[in-house]
């Protein structure tokens, strides 16, 4: 079977290195104040899309993004994973979106991208951890979903059967095709990037990134369309800018800080029986076990 596959990935700041500066004046996070990385369970997801294509050779992985010229670096790593095709989805009108202008954005350039049978998204992203994203794209684009999967477990030209992640337990789901699904990190780790693709993919590119004085693979991305990284505009995809960035965002943040929790008394157990049964009496008394 050969299935067009979408995984929608996002390069978030990493959110274990919160400082003073992470904020901007207008409530938006400082992304340049903070290292990005490929978020997490967008890997899984991407791990998700490849063991699909292990079991279908003939089908291809796009991966789409939304962000600024240096979220290509997330392109580039899906591609040494064994992605087909990156597309960028970058325009000033997207700054500061919140999740209902990002679906908007994401599903329109979807729309754009024209043919798909699965589109495959993390759960939530680490710099908001809201999980809406994926489900809010599906009811742009009018699919059914299955949220919280953790493995595909069959396959077939009109359906699909997946196992999802429960409170207490695993669900096992059967939806129809075309549709959308959300990857909770309790599936698959991604694989590593591949020695042979990465030295062909590092000199993948957006047109932004060949446009600069100092690039030096201009040769080779002629050579080979599989390097040229797309790079799609708001104007490109067709979409509102009222329903774009800020201007489509009711949503607004105030504030982002860094909160260490602090013991504010402790006690010292060693393993004698004594402490152990004082212990397991005072985790019984408080209601902690029991």
């Amino acid at each position: 079977m050969k299935l067009n596959i979408i995984v929608l990935a996002k390069q978030v700041p990493d959110t274990r290195n919160v400082g003073n500066d992470a904020m901007n004046a207008d409530g938006t996070i400082n992304r340049a104040a903070l290292p990005a990385i490929f978020n997490p369970e967008d890997l899984n997801a991407l791990e998700q899309a490849l063991l699909l294509k292990e079991r279908n050779p003939e089908s291809r992985i796009t991966v789409l993004t939304m962000g600024p010229h240096r979220a290509a670096e997330i392109l580039r790593e899906a591609l040494y994973r064994g992605a087909d095709e990156g597309i960028l989805l970058t325009d000033r009108a997207f700054a500061g979106a919140d999740t209902l202008a990002t679906s908007y954005a994401l599903a329109a350039a979807i729309k754009k991208i024209g043919s798909y049978d699965i589109i495959l998204c993390g759960r939530q992203a680490i710099d908001g951890d809201t999980a809406q994203v994926g489900p809010q794209v599906a009811q742009q684009l009018g699919l059914p979903q299955v949220t919280y999967t953790r493995r595909i477990v069959d396959l077939q030209p009109e359906k699909v059967v997946v196992e999802r992640s429960i409170e207490n337990g695993v669900e096992r789901v059967e939806a129809p095709l075309p549709l959308l699904l959300t990857v909770d990190a309790a599936a698959d780790s991604c694989r590593p990037a591949n020695a042979y693709r990465l030295l062909r993919f590092h000199r993948a590119a957006i047109p932004a990134e060949q446009a600069a004085p100092d690039f030096r693979y201009s040769a080779q991305l002629a050579a080979d369309s599989r390097l040229q990284l797309k790079e799609w505009s708001l104007e490109y995809i067709g979409g509102d800018a009222s329903k774009c960035g800020l201007q489509g965002s009711p949503t607004k943040v105030r504030k982002v800080e860094n909160v260490v929790f602090q013991a504010k008394e402790s006690k010292r157990y060693t393993a004698s029986d004594e402490d152990l049964k004082a212990l397991v009496g005072e985790l019984l008394s408080n209601h902690t076990i029991g």
